[in-house]
């Protein structure tokens, strides 16, 4: 029976009752999940101290048997307060060349980054518990998180607009648009080149999304990239001052001036229907028309 082992780098529980049902889907899945206790832990907006939390990633480290899957509970803000408090030089030891997959997205993407840059290590991105305790209940997300976990690659296919025609490779690396640009100039951001990138993000307006998008591009990470790909943009509506400008309308004006393919409609981010994807793991991205093609591999499983 694979092990799952519940982390808490960032919120705290807003919703208990999303977190107990998330336990008891993955139980009746087939999945054995440890380490309850991160569920009734809170300060202020996050779950437990900063010492508390990056804990539970440090513990990883010290660990007799390793679990299958490091699960983070939920998102919101708090990975950045542990960046300097994580054991790097022991998580590489420990973990480099283990099935353990750490699986997380929106503020996880923050500690995916430094690991990646400070342990090489590769993570998952894919659904929070609170996603999987979601009502209603996601299966499709459930089912491709369980497939791709279990076997040492995967490809996933989704339509995407236009009649592009790419056959690209590199390492797939992203997440979270907002917490990758917090990080840009820091020692915690990967230097990753011919790589593709995706990312996703929720509860911003467009102009904010452009702005960020300009962020990536004008620091010329967008440029050393194959290709970007544009997962969910959740709740990220115009607001009265933007007279006819749309979340449509930043992505023409990025496809403008990136200087590198713009793939729309991947489906990975808030919201159902979510694919899990590694971070730091070779790809193969191939888009005939409207269809497009990611296969990966070299991630940690447990199959």
């Amino acid at each position: 029976m694979p092990r799952i082992r519940l982390i808490a780098p960032s919120g705290y529980p807003a919703d208990p009752a999303a977190m107990t049902r998330g336990v008891a889907r993955l139980r009746a899945a087939g999945y054995a999940v440890e380490n309850e206790a991160v569920l009734g832990r809170s300060m202020q907006r996050f779950a437990g101290s900063d010492a508390e939390r990056a804990a539970d990633l440090n513990a990883l480290a010290d660990a007799e048997t390793l679990p299958d899957i490091a699960l983070v509970t939920r998102g919101g803000y708090g990975a950045a307060r542990l960046l300097e408090h994580l054991h790097y030089d022991a998580l590489r030891e420990r973990l480099a060349g283990s099935a353990l997959a750490m699986v997380g997205h929106s503020d996880f993407t923050a500690v995916q980054m430094a690991l990646h840059v400070r342990s090489g290590l590769a993570t998952l991105a894919g659904p929070l518990l609170a996603d999987l305790g979601a009502e209603p209940e996601d299966g499709e997300t459930l089912s491709q998180f369980r497939q791709v976990l279990s076997a040492p690659s995967a490809e996933v296919t989704w339509a995407c607009n236009g009649d592009a025609r790419l056959d690209v490779e590199g390492t797939l690396w992203g997440g979270n648009l907002a917490v990758l640009c917090s990080l840009l100039g820091t020692p915690y951001f990967p230097r990753i080149d011919d790589g593709i990138l995706f990312v996703e993000d929720v509860g911003e307006p467009p102009f904010r999304i452009e702005r960020l998008l300009y962020q990536l591009h004008l620091s010329g990470v967008l440029g050393r990239q194959r290709a970007l790909l544009l997962g969910r943009f959740s709740d990220c509506r115009p607001g009265p001052r933007d007279n006819g400008y749309t979340l449509e309308a930043a992505f023409e004006q990025l496809r403008a001036v990136a200087g590198i393919p713009v793939i729309d409609g991947l489906p990975h981010g808030h919201g159902p229907g979510q694919l899990t994807l590694p971070f730091g793991a070779p790809a193969h991205l191939r888009v005939e028309g409207p269809t497009a093609r990611l296969a990966f591999s070299g991630y940690p499983h447990h199959g």
